[in-house]
């Protein structure tokens, strides 16, 4: 293979000065077939042959561009990493490195991209959406410090298409209970619901993908499509560009919020401050396409939206048994329950935020709903103490180490600590707490709280205090009466009467 320079002077002395090939290839040493091929390619460069590199990966190549197939047909979440296959690949015996694998990958998802530039799949036709017409929804995985730790956050995005109105909610599970709750506060805050969802085919909604666009849509999420009356609109699979505009949302959210997003206590003020926010922003965006802002074009759209109706009961309902320590178990929590439930199955319904136990179509308590877990991973007990006071008054000896009895208000335990000192103390204790199943918890603590005042802290003084509250009726006024007493007339001794007692006769 000759040099650039070589050919230079090879096509200078040709073309230029006109020699012959005969003289050419007796000046350059070269073969006269040689030249002209370089001349009557008329190249100014010479085409180097390429080189050809033979890699571990080689008898590979071929089952790893199957997966890679495979893979690009499923749905982002569910699709395997490059680093799942190289471990695959490793399985099957390959022994080359991580890196050849990536770039394998990378030069094939390049040829894809271009392989569809070329035939027009990556052509799209702009959407135009009319007002109250539709809404997208999809849900993102972002990150903020709530009570001083960072956590990762399941978040809800809805969009109307036409005014392009967003709104976000956070939640720490992308669950059924999860999914209603963001529908009923997202259509509250847009003022209406649209005729048309448009989502992905998310497992909270489907059930099973079919056919072309058939779809076994889950049994909670069309009874909450048909309480809202909307239409549900799913995707292809691996298709977001059919909701582009949440799509989008996720996107633009992560540096219009997420970067700037401030530290919270607790979930539901970052949720108060997520839903200002979005607000905040309907007025800082221009629409684009419409004239003003997106909370212009919202004020215009909200007259196209059906009224609100009532909110969804957007619950998840699970069958449970009640143990004989009166809990039921749920996500490795324990949660009380009336001990005149124990053993005996309860129907737990499951919201975003609490729990509620049903037993025999009748409520029966409530509880919030715990999520996160300790360190070590295991679960916590939510006691409610006045659940226990059925089996307390038949063992009252279980007050002083119940565990249900290390929660009691601060008046309650004041008044527990003088009465376990005293005989018989610990029933007395029990029949003062069994008060607050006929009155007020309140009320109670107040009676409780004045009897310590006093100085008597014994029961029949709580309940005459009780009553006293309860009725109305004002205390007493104290009575005030001197540190001496004196006699205005002071009694004279009679020794003659005690003499005519002796002389009267008596019936023997």
């Amino acid at each position: 293979m000759i040099d650039v320079a070589t050919l230079s002077v090879i096509r200078r002395w040709a073309l230029r000065e006109h020699l012959s090939i005969r003289e050419i290839a007796r000046r350059t040493g070269l073969s006269r077939n040689t030249i002209r091929k370089y001349l009557r390619a008329d190249v100014v460069q010479p085409r180097l042959a390429q080189r050809t590199i033979v890699t571990k990966l080689d008898p590979f190549a071929s089952k790893l561009s199957g997966w890679l197939r495979t893979e690009a047909n499923r749905s982002r979440k569910q699709r395997r990493t490059i680093k799942q296959m190289f471990l695959d690949l490793q399985a099957l015996g390959y022994t080359g490195s991580y890196n050849r694998v990536a770039a394998f990958a990378r030069v094939w998802k390049a040829q894809c991209h271009a392989a569809e530039q070329t035939s027009g799949r990556g052509v799209f036709v702009p959407l135009v959406f009319s007002a109250g017409e539709a809404f997208q929804f999809d849900w993102s995985e972002d990150w903020a410090v709530i009570a001083g730790v960072r956590t990762k956050l399941q978040v809800a995005h809805f969009k109307l298409s036409h005014s392009r109105a967003f709104y976000l909610r956070a939640y720490p599970l992308q669950t059924h209970e999860m999914l209603f709750d963001a529908h009923n506060r997202a259509f509250a805050v847009f003022g209406g619901i649209p005729r048309r969802g448009i989502y992905d085919n998310m497992r909270t909604a489907v059930d099973r993908v079919g056919r072309g666009k058939l779809r076994e849509v889950n049994a909670r999420f069309s009874a909450m499509a048909s309480h809202f009356l909307f239409e549900a609109q799913f995707c292809n699979p691996a298709s977001g560009w059919e909701k582009g505009q949440v799509e989008k949302n996720v996107r633009d959210a992560r540096h219009r919020i997420w970067q700037s997003v401030p530290a919270f206590p607790t979930l539901s003020a970052l949720n108060d401050w997520l839903e200002q926010r979005c607000q905040q922003l309907w007025q800082e965006i221009a629409h684009g396409q419409l004239p003003g802002s997106v909370t212009d074009v919202w004020v215009q759209e909200r007259s196209a939206l059906m009224p609100m109706p009532r909110p969804f009961d957007g619950f998840v309902e699970h069958a449970k048994r009640v143990s004989p320590t009166c809990l039921v178990h749920f996500e490795r929590n324990r949660y009380s329950v009336p001990a005149s439930y124990a053993n005996r199955p309860v129907s737990l319904q499951v919201y975003a935020d609490r729990l509620v136990v049903v037993a025999e179509g009748q409520f029966v308590c409530e509880h919030p709903r715990i999520i996160e877990r300790n360190h070590q991973g295991a679960g916590r007990t939510v006691y409610d103490w006045r659940h226990y006071l059925a089996v307390l008054q038949r063992k009252p000896g279980a007050l002083r180490n119940g565990a249900p009895f290390s929660e009691l208000p601060d008046a309650f335990k004041r008044l527990q600590a003088l009465l376990l000192k005293q005989p018989g103390g610990d029933r007395e204790m029990v029949e003062v707490l069994a008060l607050v199943l006929q009155h007020d918890e309140q009320a109670v603590l107040a009676a409780v709280e004045l009897a310590l005042e006093d100085g008597v802290p014994r029961k029949t003084h709580i309940i005459n205090v009780l009553h006293r509250l309860i009725d109305g009726t004002p205390e007493p006024e104290p009575i005030h009466s001197p540190q001496a007493l004196a006699l205005i007339v002071e009694p004279q001794a009679n020794v003659v009467r005690y003499d005519q007692l002796r002389q009267v006769r008596h019936a023997s």
